[in-house]
């Protein structure tokens, strides 16, 4: 069952206004829930519990890139905190 939460609204509103959206929080708060529930069904989802893919968004963050497109879920993405210039840049500059 899903609960719908107050911060549905807020991720809304500045979706449309910014290209890359970080949310952050406590363990098991049901972010990835949220935003799973929440996406557009062209926005692909990654996560980086993969242990394969966070190598190689750590090691290859280009190639990462390559290879999953925006717009794009990444789940855990503290695991590689390279990806975020090669995220913003992309997505901006497109």
């Amino acid at each position: 069952m899903y609960i719908h939460r107050a911060m549905e609204k807020t991720i809304e509103a500045v979706k449309s206004s910014f290209p890359v959206l970080l949310i952050t929080g406590p363990r098991q708060l049901g972010k990835t829930t949220l935003l799973l529930k929440m996406r557009e069904t062209q926005r692909r989802y990654v996560t980086l519990d993969d242990p394969l893919l966070r190598e190689l968004a750590v090691t290859e963050p280009a190639l990462f890139m390559q290879r999953f497109t925006p717009p794009l879920l990444i789940d855990e993405i503290q695991y590689a905190p390279e990806l975020l210039p090669y995220y913003a840049n992309r997505v901006i500059f497109q």
